[in-house]
C-alpha cells in the first residue's frame, strides 16, 4: 500500500484530540552500531541567546539559580560547583536537586521547588558536610543518590523534599563514585567509577527500596574488547579503608573502563559514559552483555560530542549526553543512531555542562555549568530550557518529508525461528532519514531480535530482546538510511530465540 505523507499528518489532526505519550522510554532504541554524525531531529543551533546558549529554533533559556547568589523569590544562597542533579514530582509541580562538587566538606546537595507554572517557589539544602558530590542518580521511591567522588567515597541518599535526614550507605561501597542508575525490574543499582581503570559496578539491596537493610555489592567481569558477554562477581571487601586494597582491584577478571561517569537506565538498558576514552555504553541488563552506543573515534568526520560526561534520556526515546569542556554542548544520540549538537554554551570554555535532567512532564530540561563565566566553582549557573521537545522518535518536530509503504500481510513468529515480512519501495532514491512502524503482536517481547534490512543490504537492528516478560511491541523508530538506495525490496526480520511464547506481525511501514 502506497500513502502520501501529508494525507497522513492531515488525518492524524482531524482525528484526534491531542497527544499521548505511549509505549516505553527505550523500547527499540538498540543500537546497530555506534552513533554517527547527522542532522539534529531539531534542526540547526542559533544565534546565542542572551543567557549565552545556542538553542534550536523554538527553544528559550532562563537562569534559574546562580552560585554563591540567593535564589530569586527565597533567601536561600545557591551552592558552588552544581553538579549531577535529578527531577522529582511535587503534587502540580516538581524538584530538581543539585549536588556541590566541592571539598573540604563543603559539598552536599541543594533543591529547587517549582510550581505547576515553572515558578520557583522554595530552594533548600537537603546534605552538608560530605566531600565532591559528583553525579548520582534518583531512586523509584523518590530519594536521591548522591555520590562522592573522592578515593573510598560514600554514597548517600537523601530526601529531595526536605522531610528525612540524609544518610551514609556504607553498602553500596567505598571507592571513587560518580553516577547511579536505578534498575526497578531488576532491583539493582548500577554505579559508575571515575578513575583511569575505573569499575562498572551492581549493588543488590537485601530489600528493594529499603537501603538501610544493606546489600551485595558486584563488580562486572568481562573480556577487553567494546562488545560481548560479562558475569558479575561479589567484591569481597566493599568497604576498604585507606591502605587496603581498592574495590576495582579485588576481583581477578573484572573489566576496567577509562574513567566511568554518568549512568542512566530505561526499558532494559543501563548507558553509562567513559570520559578518558569519550565513550558512551550500552549494557544491556537482560543478558548481561554491553556494547558501545558511541565513540568519537569511531564517527565519521569531526566528533560533535567530546569530553563525554553526564547522561539522560527523554519520553522520545532520545539520549542527551553533556560535555565537560569539548564544545560546551548537550549532544543528542537518538534511537536512530544519530548524533548531534542540542545546545551550546557560548563564552564557558573553562566550564563543564552537569546534571542534564527532565522535569517529570518532559518539556523542561535542567542542567548547569559548573564554573559560568567565571571559571571558578564559586560562578556556576543552572539553567532551564523549554521548548518543544519530542514526545516520540518518529515525532513530527522533524517529520520525513515523502511517502509510506506498508505490508499489512499477516506474519506468524513461531519459536526458535525466523518470520520474514518485505516491502517494494519506488520513486525514493537515498533514504535520508526515515521511520518505520511497527504493530507486533507477542507475549514475551523478550525473546525478539527485529532488523530491518534496505534493499543494498544495509541493516538497522531496532529491537535487542528488550522489554522482557511484556507484551507486543506498536511503534515507531526513527533512523538514518543517508546514502542508502531505498528502492528495491526491504524485509523485516524478526528472530524468535526462545521456547512457549509466540506471536504475529500485523503490520509495518515505512516512511520516508
Amino acid at each position: 500500500m502506497h500513502m502520501n505523507r501529508r494525507a497522513v499528518l492531515r488525518a492524524a489532526v482531524a482525528g484526534a484530540g491531542g497527544l499521548a505519550f505511549a509505549g516505553s522510554l527505550w523500547q527499540g532504541a538498540a543500537l546497530a552500531a555506534p552513533a554517527q554524525n547527522g542532522p539534529s531531529p531539531y534542526g540547526p543551533l542559533q544565534s546565542a541567546d542572551a543567557n549565552g546558549i545556542r538553542l534550536p529554533e523554538g527553544f528559550t533559556s532562563r537562569v534559574v539559580a546562580r552560585s554563591s547568589q540567593t535564589v530569586p523569590g527565597t533567601g536561600y544562597t545557591w551552592h558552588g560547583a552544581p553538579d549531577g542533579g535529578a527531577c522529582f514530582a511535587d503534587g502540580d509541580g516538581w524538584i530538581y536537586v543539585s549536588n556541590a562538587e566541592l571539598s573540604g566538606g563543603d559539598g552536599g546537595v541543594s533543591a529547587l521547588r517549582f510550581d505547576a507554572d515553572g515558578t520557583v517557589t522554595d530552594a533548600y539544602r537537603i546534605l552538608s558536610g560530605t566531600n565532591r558530590n559528583c553525579a548520582g542518580g534518583p531512586t523509584p521511591w523518590n530519594t536521591w543518590l548522591s555520590c562522592e567522588e573522592t578515593a573510598y567515597g560514600y554514597v548517600f541518599e537523601t530526601d529531595p523534599y526536605g522531610v528525612r535526614a540524609p544518610e551514609r550507605r556504607d553498602a553500596m561501597g567505598r571507592f571513587q563514585h560518580e553516577a547511579a542508575a536505578c534498575d526497578p525490574d531488576r532491583q539493582v543499582i548500577y554505579l559508575t567509577e571515575d578513575e583511569g581503570d575505573g569499575c562498572f559496578y551492581r549493588f543488590r539491596p537485601a530489600v528493594w527500596s529499603d537501603l538501610s537493610q544493606g546489600g551485595t555489592l558486584e563488580v562486572l567481569v568481562a573480556g577487553g574488547g567494546t562488545s560481548g558477554s560479562a558475569s558479575w562477581q561479589e567484591v569481597p571487601n566493599p568497604t576498604p579503608r585507606p591502605g587496603q586494597t581498592e574495590t576495582r582491584h579485588q576481583v581477578s577478571g573484572a573489566k576496567h573502563f577509562d574513567g566511568g561517569e554518568g549512568a542512566y537506565y530505561a526499558d532494559g538498558a543501563c548507558w553509562f559514559t567513559t570520559k578518558g576514552d569519550n565513550r558512551v555504553w550500552r549494557f544491556n541488563t537482560a543478558d548481561d552483555t554491553y556494547e558501545l552506543a558511541y565513540d568519537n573515534d569511531l564517527v565519521d568526520g569531526p566528533a560533535p560530542l567530546t569530553g563525554v560526561d553526564n547522561i539522560t534520556g527523554s519520553v522520545s526515546g532520545d539520549l542527551f549526553v553533556a560535555e565537560d569542556g569539548g564544545n560546551m554542548q548537550i549532544n543528542i544520540i537518538t534511537p536512530g543512531e544519530v548524533v548531534a549538537p542540542f545546545l551550546e554554551i557560548d563564552g564557558q570554555s573553562s566550564s563543564e555542562i552537569t546534571g542534564p535532567w527532565f522535569n517529570p512532564a518532559g518539556d523542561r530540561l535542567y542542567f548547569s555549568s559548573q564554573r559560568g563565566t567565571s571559571g571558578s566553582s564559586s560562578g556556576g549557573i543552572t539553567y532551564e530550557v523549554t521548548g518543544p521537545f519530542r514526545s516520540s522518535a518518529g515525532d513530527p518536530t522533524d517529520p520525513p518529508g515523502g511517502d509510506e509503504f506498508t505490508n499489512d500481510g499477516d506474519v506468524t513468529i513461531s519459536d526458535h525461528s525466523t518470520a520474514v515480512s518485505e516491502i517494494a519501495v519506488s520513486g525514493i532514491g537515498d533514504a535520508g532519514s526515515f521511520e518505520v512502524d511497527l504493530d507486533l503482536h507477542h507475549t514475551y517481547i523478550g525473546d525478539l531480535t527485529i532488523d530491518v534490512i534496505a534493499p543494498g543490504g544495509t541493516s538497522w537492528r531496532i529491537w535487542n530482546r528488550d522489554g522482557g516478560s511484556s507484551n507486543d511491541i506498536q511503534q515507531t523508530f526513527g533512523l538514518t538510511g543517508s546514502g542508502v538506495n531505498a528502492d528495491g525490496t526491504w524485509t523485516l526480520e524478526i528472530h524468535d530465540h526462545a521456547g512457549w511464547d509466540q506471536g504475529h506481525l500485523d503490520s509495518w511501514t515505512l516512511r520516508f
